[in-house]
Formats: C-alpha cells, structure tokens, sequence
C-alpha cells in the first residue's frame, strides 16, 4: 500500500482561515471512506488539540515547533524535520497542503494552491510576504508532480499566470457534510447577541478583500427601506496576516460611526461553530461581497442551513454559486442594498434560493471531495515526471 504524507505543518488551528477549513473537510471526508493508501499527517502540536478526531483517525507525528514563528516552521520543519520524517515513515507522496513547497523536495511532491491573490491585489500585502510569495509561489507550482486547486477559477489562474501545463492542475472542490442538526445550546441566539428583526450575515475576517465597507454602505441604503433591518458580522479582527488589513478594521470602525448605523451592525467578532449555525439559521440571507475568493467556504454552509446567498460576481464566486443565488457587483453598494431589499420583501424569490442553494450543496460533498482527492493522489503515483 502507497503512503501518502500530508503536510500540515502551516497549519495554525484559527490563524489561516479558508485554507484550514478546505484542508480538514477533506480529511473528514477521507476519514469516512475506505481509503486504498495508507496516510500521515505531519502537524503542529496543537492541531491534535483542535481536531482530536482527524489526529486519531490518521497516523499524525507531531513536529517539534509551535508554530508562532513562519520562519521556523520553514527553515526548521518543511526543509529539515520533515525531510527526516517523510524517510523515516517510507512515504511515496507528499501532499504539501498549505500553497507553497519546501525547497528540499521530499517525495513525490503534490501542491495545494489556494489562491493567487498576491498577483491581483498586491497592496493587500506586506512587502515581505509579497516578496515570499513572488519568489516562492512559483517555484513551488514548478516542482510539483501535480498541482490541486479547489475551484476552475483558482485552477486557470494557476495555469494562465504561473505559466503551467494544465494537464498538471486538477480541480478538488470543497465538501461539506449534510447540515447538522441545531445545536440546542443555541436556541437563544437573538436574545443572547440582541439580535431584533430581520438581519443578513456576513461570516468574514476584516481583511480588505474581504469588502466589508461596500457592504455597510449598501446596509446603510437599505435602512432608508427597511429602518429593522440589522448587518451581522462575524470572524476575526483581520489583522493577523497584512498590516493593511490592521488598517481596514479602523476603516469600518470609523465608516460605521459615519455612517450612523452603530445601532444596527452587530459586530460579534469571532463566534463558536455552534452561535455560527444559529445565525445561518436565522439570517434572512448570508451576503459576501468578497473582492477576491479561491472558492467560498461560508457559501455552502449557508446552503446547508437552508440560508439563500447574495454574493459578489467576482472571482470563483459565480462558479461556486451558479443561479442558486443572487450574484452582485462587488463594487456598487447600490446594487448590495437593491439586493438584500428584495430579499426581504420577496419571499417566493428567497424561499426559491433556499431550495436551489440545499440542492447545489449536496454536489460539494466531502465523500465526493475526498473520492477526487484519492484519485488525483493515485495519478500522481503513476507518473514518471
């Protein structure tokens, strides 16, 4: 039997976002299907902590590091420790999950690119992390034996700006698991965030594509209708990653105030799993108008809730969403208010969202996920590249 390793070591439980969730669904999705290959996870020591079922599901080592420091899970765990570990465990294929490759090559080496949002929006990045990028990125994607990407648009981006065959990139879409049932802790949502009247989520770190000032000049149009209307935002202050990002949470702060809608925005920060599927449960629609996405994780967790999606006509969202949402320009706050405003007084039009979006849901499952994964690793094994 073939061993694959996966790479975890940039995996810092609640720091990387989008990336961390893709990655541990298709564990998960691994975890529940006769697998053919034998696997390893290599991995941060509190990644046992955050996902104790995938660490005992899985054979997982657990590098010597912390993770607080990038460099040194580069320099000391992807090009020493983990070079040592992936011949001490006899691994085939080593599935670097995190966008970018060790210099050393270890194994058969398979590459996850997430996204390529330093090429399009470089002034959302430090100057360091865009010169590691432009350096690593593409030596990275050069190197590997195949390249997985989780959306068609991610997976052309990949092709047509790193110059690479394309019969080396394939699509594994992101799953998720059939809604659970609500958490009964939670039934108190509204009361316990206060919470009145009808209000749209928006489930998204404060980082600049993350587009929240167009979405809180739409809500502010909005009010002029529907004066109960309420914006939740949920996730992180955005500034671990890109200092810029430290200055877009003043600049809602402060545009919030100039706004006049204090009252009205509900800022929760981050939320448990739990709050978070109340509040699915609850929106009258999730709405994102991110700039930039490689796929769009909290879509299909709306769907899953029987919550219909506004989203932004950009990037991989139009791919993920098809008709079963409401596609709208990110940029015209006008067309985010003219929106959510037909949302509410249209129910047909939402209650048909609410199908359409539980139908297009049930094709992202992690089984079907995980079945493309095995699959994309299997042809990697057979290659003479």
């Amino acid at each position: 039997m073939n061993r694959i390793g996966i790479n975890l070591l940039w995996l810092v439980p609640g720091v990387v976002g989008g990336s961390e969730t893709y990655t541990t669904r298709l564990l998960q999705g691994l975890a529940e299907r006769s697998n053919e290959l034998d696997y390893t996870l290599f991995a941060l020591p509190q990644f046992g902590a955050a996902y104790p079922e995938l660490a005992r599901t899985f054979k997982t080592v657990y590098a010597p590091l912390r993770g607080r420091s990038k460099g040194a899970r580069v320099i000391a765990g992807e090009n020493s420790w983990l070079v040592l570990q992936a011949a001490r465990n006899h691994i085939d294929l080593m599935h670097h999950a995190g966008g970018t490759m060790p210099l050393i090559r270890v194994s058969r080496p398979v590459l996850t690119i997430h996204d390529l949002q330093y090429l399009f929006y470089p002034e959302y990045f430090t100057r360091a992390k865009l010169a590691f990028l432009q350096t690593v990125m593409h030596r990275s994607a050069e190197n590997a034996r195949l390249i997985l990407t989780p959306s068609e648009f991610t997976r052309r981006t990949v092709i047509e700006r790193l110059e690479i065959d394309p019969t080396l990139v394939r699509v594994v879409p992101h799953g998720i698991a059939p809604s659970p049932a609500p958490d009964p802790g939670s039934a108190d949502i509204r009361q316990r965030y206060g919470i009145e009247g009808p209000f749209f989520l928006y489930p998204a770190a404060t980082y600049p594509h993350k587009n929240h000032l167009v979405l809180v000049n739409g809500f502010a149009r909005l009010l002029a209708l529907h004066p109960d209307a309420s914006l939740v935002l949920t996730g992180a202050k955005g500034w671990r990653e890109w200092s810029t990002a430290k200055s877009m949470e003043s600049r809602l702060a402060e545009e919030i105030r100039t706004l006049e809608i204090q009252d009205r925005v509900k800022r929760l920060g981050y939320v448990s799993y739990g709050d978070l599927d109340a509040l699915y449960r609850e929106a009258t629609a999730v709405v994102f108008p991110s700039r930039f996405e490689g796929f769009g994780a909290p879509i299909l967790e709306a769907w899953t809730r029987g919550c219909p999606v506004i989203a932004a006509d950009a990037t991989a969202l139009p791919e993920v969403v098809g008709d079963c949402g409401r596609l709208v320009s990110p940029d015209n706050s006008d067309d985010w208010a003219q929106a959510m405003s037909e949302l509410l007084e249209d129910e047909a039009e939402r209650e048909r969202y609410v199908k359409a979006g539980a139908a297009r849901a049930r094709e992202f499952s992690w089984l079907r996920s995980a079945d493309i994964l095995e699959a994309a690793y299997a042809h990697a094994l057979e290659t003479t590249l």
